[in-house]
């Protein structure tokens, strides 16, 4: 019986369901790390949020600033686009049999 009445009430119970969420929960205390963290997050945020209050570049900063994000062509597709130029250029059937008519004669 005062085991049980000991046990009963010691503090250092461990919560019902899972640790770290619900109503009764066990809490880590924050370390200097987890301060550190807090600060940069908030730091972050404040940088993220002057770009977001002024959000349109100058015209100095706008020149030139997608240059680096273009997409280049590939090599495969350098190398079709030459291919296609050299062999498949739209034709004609006159075009093809013009030789035919080198003895036509008008009159």
């Amino acid at each position: 019986m005062r085991l049980t009445a000991i046990l009963y009430h010691v503090k250092n119970k461990r919560p019902h369901g899972h640790v770290y969420r619900g109503k009764h929960r066990k809490v880590k205390p924050p370390t200097f790390e987890d301060l550190t963290k807090l600060r940069h997050d908030f730091e972050r945020e404040e940088r993220n949020m002057l770009i977001l209050r002024h959000p349109y570049l100058t015209l100095e900063q706008s020149v030139g600033h997608m240059k680096d994000l273009k997409p280049r062509p590939s090599l495969v597709e350098l190398y079709r686009d030459y291919r296609n130029s050299r062999f498949q250029k739209h034709f004609t059937w006159n075009d093809q049999l013009i030789h035919l008519r080198t003895t036509d004669n008008w009159e």
